[in-house]
């Protein structure tokens, strides 16, 4: 459950009302100006605006000095003072062109690092936190026994990372997933940032999702920079992909800028890590390279050139395996997650009622019967512990079987056994 009231939303940074107030060097500014007008030949000052992100009196600051050094002119003049066209001179698509060369990003405005730092440090404290009745909205048809509920709802009250293991098909991935749900209110959210002369690129279309509309309220951000956006609070899950260099800056040489690594991404939000031990980065390894920012919360990033900076990065991170923990960790590792959350399987009264969901949510009449047939033969006759993940593929395949004979999907001895014969073999998964 999300809570998006407006006295929650972190309100974007005021708009720059003139070149100096951006914090950025004029150069770069009048650089981008060019870019996007090389691109786009003869173009609308609100069309600029909305490619750039800048208000218009930042560009008419910026577009005047370029017509005085007769490198961009005017095009066409409407009855009003915005309603005008810019194009660049000849002079202007030489030079456009030279500085599309020594760097081809010609996207939105940054912001600079200092000010992106402020912003993160501000939102960590005006953030809400995550409480009881939160779990219970998110958690409460998953049958968990209550000590996981409370378990995974201290450790994202208090923002500390958190070890999710147990056997596979125990629901630690789901949960994990679930997790971001818990996650009320939006951040603000630069679309990037100036670090020196290199540009980071941070926001992700897939990871930065917009809040939704809030009817018969004004958005808190209207009139604010438009090089911010406000969005959901992130969530990323890296899997069996995961590798050094992915937690690192990523030069894009084709869009002329460094792509954020996913703890940048998810600042303020939560970063998974799913089936760790399985990946191709050791676990120990991982957990070296996350040591400042599970300590401290703050990422030490480098660019070319041995430029290293540092930002104040708090997602909560949660790691998620089917291995036990001590044969992936030592001692140490492992203190440095703050909470470790064993999954196994589920009571048979808790294992009954998520059959019954299923069925209910399949539209399938949850026959007594066949659910005792189903824990009392086939679970106990195989051994097959009772666990989360089952259910829902158990009753799938009933309505599977069903759709496909053209029959109306039952559950009772025989169609248990067909969908358990299609899921395990030789007992099995």
């Amino acid at each position: 459950m999300i809570d998006f009231a407006d006295d929650e939303q972190p309100l974007l940074p005021p708009p720059p009302r003139t070149v100096r107030d951006t914090g950025l060097e004029p150069g770069l500014l009048a650089q981008l100006v060019g870019k996007a007008l090389l691109g786009a030949g003869k173009c609308h000052l609100s069309l600029l605006t909305g490619r750039l992100k800048l208000s218009i009196n930042v560009l008419r600051e910026l577009l005047d000095g370029l017509q005085a050094e007769q490198l961009v002119e005017v095009a066409w003049r409407g009855d009003s003072d915005i309603d005008i066209q810019y194009q660049l001179t000849g002079i202007g698509r030489q030079r456009a062109v030279e500085w599309l060369e020594r760097s081809p990003y010609a996207g939105p405005a940054p912001v600079p690092l200092d000010a992106w730092r402020a912003q993160l440090q501000r939102q960590a404290v005006q953030l809400p936190p995550v409480l009881a009745g939160d779990v219970a909205a998110v958690f409460g048809d998953d049958c968990l026994p209550p000590r996981i509920h409370e378990l995974v709802g201290a450790a994202m009250h208090a923002g500390r990372s958190l070890c999710v293991y147990g056997p596979s098909g125990s629901g630690k991935s789901t949960l994990a997933r679930k997790l971001g749900r818990l996650l009320q209110g939006v951040v603000a959210l630069p679309y990037a940032v100036a670090v020196g002369s290199s540009i980071i690129q941070l926001y992700d279309a897939a990871v930065h999702l917009a809040p939704p509309p809030l009817p018969g309220r004004p958005s808190s951000a209207r009139g604010g920079d438009m090089r911010w956006l406000l969005c959901q609070r992130p969530v990323v899950q890296l899997g069996a992909e995961l590798d050094a260099p992915l937690l690192e800056l990523r030069l894009d040489a084709a869009g002329g800028c460094h792509i954020a690594p996913p703890q940048l991404k998810a600042c303020h939000g939560l970063l998974i890590f799913d089936d760790l031990g399985r990946q191709r980065m050791p676990a120990s390894a991982l957990l070296n390279r996350l040591a400042t920012l599970l300590d401290a919360g703050t990422d030490q990033l480098s660019l070319p050139g041995g430029h290293t900076f540092s930002v104040p990065c708090q997602p909560v991170l949660a790691f998620v395996t089917n291995l036990a923990p001590h044969t992936l960790l030592d001692g140490a590792a492992l203190r440095r997650i703050g909470y470790k959350v064993g999954l196994g399987p589920l009571p048979e009264a808790a294992y009954r009622n998520l059959l019954r969901q299923q069925c209910r949510a399949r539209g399938i009449e949850a026959d007594e019967a066949a659910l005792a047939y189903l824990v009392g033969e086939l679970h106990r006759g195989s051994g097959q512990p009772l666990l989360a993940s089952l259910p829902r593929e158990i009753v799938a395949r009933v309505a599977e079987f069903a759709g496909f004979a053209g029959t109306v999907p039952r559950l009772n001895p025989a169609t248990l056994d067909q969908a358990w014969s299609s899921i395990f073999a030789d007992g099995v998964a």
